[in-house]
């Protein structure tokens, strides 16, 4: 009797094994199914859109325009935005530099530039991803993200945000990926993202990306899929991101969130370098 408990144990033990085996087997390839869905994701799409710098100069201004001025952007952002200057955006050896610099103009200490895509190019779905390093300073706000191109008629944040990258000084190892919306923003401190740890960032280049499609848009570090937005199939105030939107690429200094703990200003001149950016459908 005792013999045949002691192999029911033993059965029992070993099936507890192979099905807890099974399971990890399990969710270990569902991982990778996720891993190898978002790095091949683009293959399924072709590519529309792209501006690889492979020049030298200001950039394309077929496909960027500039943001001008120092109205604090809605942060209270210090710096001013010039115009097709190549202190402050300049294309060379295959890179574009975004320029940040501790200087002078008008009633600002510093100036950089903020490109866009407005009244050039506007897409809606889509793969959009750009491959970039990023500046190193306390004070620094880089960023690269979208805008409903109805702005200027609905107004933020009824024209939908999508924070693609976004990284501060003093949160030296993390990555922001965030979207705003009329219900969903961070003045009503309900918006809707993650952050995640950053390796390395001012030392390699990563790759930063979003999968948008009228369900869901996936934000995507280095290939892998790091944060999901669902269509809740509300109203526009949840979901507005059913129309085309407009990229931005800019290095703010300062500001409600870039500039909580202070600016550095021996970290000046600052550079923001992209390698490319690209969307595809």
């Amino acid at each position: 009797m005792k013999f045949s408990i002691t192999i029911l144990i033993i059965l029992f033990c070993t099936a507890g094994l192979v099905s807890g085996a099974q399971t990890s087997q399990k969710n270990k390839r569902k991982e990778n199914e996720i891993d190898i869905r978002a790095i091949d994701s683009n293959k399924k799409m072709k590519l529309v859109w792209s501006d690889e710098f492979n020049y030298n100069g200001l950039p394309d201004s077929s496909k960027w325009n500039y943001a001008v001025g120092a109205n604090g952007w809605g942060n209270n952002e210090k710096q001013f935005y010039t115009k097709a200057d190549t202190t402050n955006a300049i294309v060379k050896n295959g890179v574009l530099c975004i320029i940040a610099r501790n200087e002078k103009h008008d009633n600002n200490d510093y100036t950089s530039a903020r490109l866009l895509t407005k009244g050039k190019a506007e897409w809606e779905y889509g793969k959009i991803e750009v491959r970039a390093k990023l500046p190193p300073g306390l004070g620094l706000w880089p960023a690269f993200w979208m805008l409903g191109n109805n702005i200027d008629k609905a107004g933020w944040p009824k024209c939908g945000e999508i924070d693609i990258m976004e990284h501060v000084g003093y949160k030296k190892d993390s990555l922001f990926g965030t979207i705003h919306t009329e219900a969903y923003n961070h003045r009503k401190n309900t918006q809707k993202g993650r952050i995640v740890f950053l390796k390395n960032p001012y030392s390699q280049f990563h790759t930063y990306a979003i999968n948008w499609t009228s369900e869901k848009i996936e934000f995507l570090l280095d290939g892998k899929i790091y944060f999901q937005f669902a269509n809740e199939h509300k109203t526009n105030a949840e979901w507005p991101f059913d129309q085309p939107f407009y990229l931005l690429l800019n290095l703010a200094v300062g500001g409600d969130f870039g500039g909580k703990e202070g600016i550095d200003n021996s970290k000046f001149p600052a550079v923001y370098q992209i390698d490319y950016v690209r969307v595809y459908q």
